[in-house]
């Protein structure tokens, strides 16, 4: 391995400044999937990328390769990439560091007079942000290799109700060729798939690492329209006993299920409990026993049997509480994704890439998904590089560091032409 191989980290961080400049909202960062924001984001980067010599190209879901050419074209390809939507409001660094620090590893490359054996192929996906804009899981990612189920295209925004396929048709892609499942990516042709990411948890910035190597991606079970339905009475007049309050039952719901949470977690057992939504219906008022209350319940964790204790606490706590509290639990329609874990060999090579360079790291899960799960459950091999962030993810005030960056794209760079060569 040549001594010389430093990312090109000027470009990165020109195109974190551009992005940041072009896409900000006044509060923080609104790239929207299928948009004008992920638009212009991806016009900025495929600009830099001609410049660099690199060939470009899109996909029939729009897709972004930058492809630098191997020395044998046969081979299947390296890709490095990761994502150039956000959610509204949000950081400047979610999904985007992933793409520059691809681009800023192939420029390296290239600086140095390395060639690789194989193309590597820095990818900039579609609408990785789900649960901000279409509701269905990576279908950027997995319109790229081809596997994406036809039904999604008629997934509808949440802003605009208009679906998927007719966003995708207004920006120029072709809906049909996706639903045909045309790609430049078919999963065969992939040797594998790295994605670098922030982490938008707190545990490396808390150790003092700068860079995680992901283990695997959570599985979950969910509940997305759960209620509670009990009687709306006056709030001055119905004294205790009468009462079917539905509020207070979801809140005893809420409130032992993060006691069970609490007794897995002193066991050693990693996972986490959301009650993402918990409120009252819109009937309600200030003089009103709630008769109604809704909520949304996410499960999370690389072990499904850690899922499954809480939801068994939960089936076991809903009619307890129904025949005392007189009120009735409608969970609604559960849905369920296994965990995926990241593959071994892709994380040992990380992790060599890190040793070699005095990289400190540590293993660790991931917390949310990525499109890494869309690669690695379709066959490609995949690993997932965390770069250490504070403030969290998905609002404006993410604050990565840019010689964690650099530290993270050091390890990519390397890896990438450890699989090159």
């Amino acid at each position: 391995m040549r001594p010389n191989l430093t990312p090109d980290l000027d470009l990165a961080e020109h195109l974190f400044e551009m992005l940041r400049l072009r896409t900000f909202d006044g509060v923080g960062i609104t790239r929207e999937a299928y948009g004008p924001g992920e638009r212009l984001a991806h016009a900025i980067v495929a600009a830099e990328a001609e410049a660099l010599g690199l060939e470009v190209e899109t996909d029939p879901a729009g897709n972004l390769l930058m492809t630098m050419p191997g020395t044998d074209r046969a081979l299947p390809r390296v890709v490095l990439g990761s994502h150039l939507d956000s959610v509204a409001q949000g950081g400047n660094y979610d999904g985007a560091a992933g793409v520059l620090a691809g681009l800023a590893a192939v420029s390296g490359l290239r600086r140095a007079g390395l060639r690789s054996a194989r193309d590597i192929t820095v990818l900039a996906i579609r609408a990785e942000e789900g649960g901000a804009w279409f509701p269905t899981g990576f279908p950027g990612s997995r319109a790229a290799l081809g596997t994406l189920p036809p039904a999604a295209l008629e997934t509808k925004r949440l802003d605009s109700g208009r679906t998927l396929a007719e966003h995708m048709a207004e920006e120029g892609f072709f809906p049909d060729a996706v639903r045909a499942g045309a790609c430049k990516l078919p999963p065969a042709r992939v040797a594998a798939y790295v994605e670098l990411h922030i982490e938008q948890g707190p545990v490396l910035d808390a150790e003092q690492i700068p860079v995680g190597i992901v283990t695997g991606i959570p599985g979950s079970r969910r509940l997305r329209a759960a209620r509670v339905l009990g009687e709306y009475n006056h709030s001055g007049a119905t004294p205790r006993r009468w009462r079917r309050d539905a509020a207070v039952a979801l809140a005893e719901l809420a409130s032992r299920l993060d006691d069970r949470w609490a007794e897995l977690d002193a066991e050693g057992r990693a996972l986490v409990c959301t009650f993402c939504v918990l409120a009252t219906a819109p009937e309600a008022g200030f003089t009103k026993i709630p008769g109604e209350a809704q909520f949304q319940l996410d499960v999370r964790s690389v072990t499904p049997a850690n899922v499954d204790a809480i939801f068994s606490t939960l089936h076991a706590l809903v009619p307890e509480i129904e025949a005392r509290r007189g009120v009735r639990f409608e969970l609604g329609a559960e849905m369920i994704s296994p965990p995926t874990p990241m593959d071994a060999q892709v994380r040992a090579g990380l992790a060599r890439a890190a040793t070699a360079l005095a990289v400190p790291f540590r293993e660790m899960p991931s917390g949310g998904g990525h499109d890494a799960v869309a690669f690695a459950q379709a066959g490609v091999p995949a690993g997932m590089l965390f770069v250490r962030n504070q403030n969290g993810s998905h609002n404006p005030h993410e604050a990565m560091r840019q010689e964690d960056f650099a530290a993270a794209t050091s390890v990519l760079m390397r890896w990438a032409a450890e699989m090159g060569a």
